[in-house]
């Protein structure tokens, strides 16, 4: 497996298997715990590349626009950037993959939802008595090749 990469070193295309299909409400971590209970759905497919490690020592986290996938379903797919994010204090920069190129609509969902997911991880950390480490960094698309 490979370290994750700036967006100008991605992948061209990653093998993804799927772990929370979009709609549900539910995250879990690697281990299939529960790692958090969203107040809205999710409104893209969220699973990991087998093949490549994220900053967070774990597989890579991926995103996958489109029509709602099964959980545990596999299918490999063009990487068209990433959103960079910090949880934890740790990088875990989150790959775009699509069959398609994100189009303006889904780039600004991809900012709006994980803008909205920072803050309720921060305010999770306010919580547990925790100081806020999460931040939301921005969409970064691939260059075009």
């Amino acid at each position: 497996m490979q370290k994750a990469h700036e967006p100008a070193d991605l992948p061209p295309t990653t093998q993804v298997v799927i772990e929370v299909p979009r709609g549900s409400f539910i995250k879990r971590d690697a281990h299939g715990q529960i790692d958090l209970l969203s107040p809205i759905p999710a409104p893209f497919n969220y699973g990991r590349s087998p093949e490549h490690h994220g900053g967070d020592g774990e597989p890579q986290d991926v995103v996958v626009l489109g029509p709602r996938l099964p959980r545990g379903h596999t299918t490999t797919l063009r990487v068209w950037g990433q959103v960079r994010f910090v949880d934890g204090g740790q990088p875990d920069h989150k790959w775009v993959c699509a069959a398609a190129a994100p189009s303006r609509r889904q780039q600004a969902l991809l900012r709006g939802f994980f803008g909205v997911y920072a803050a309720i991880k921060q305010a999770r950390d306010v919580l547990r008595a925790r100081a806020p480490r999460s931040r939301f960094e921005g969409w970064h698309p691939a260059p075009k090749t």
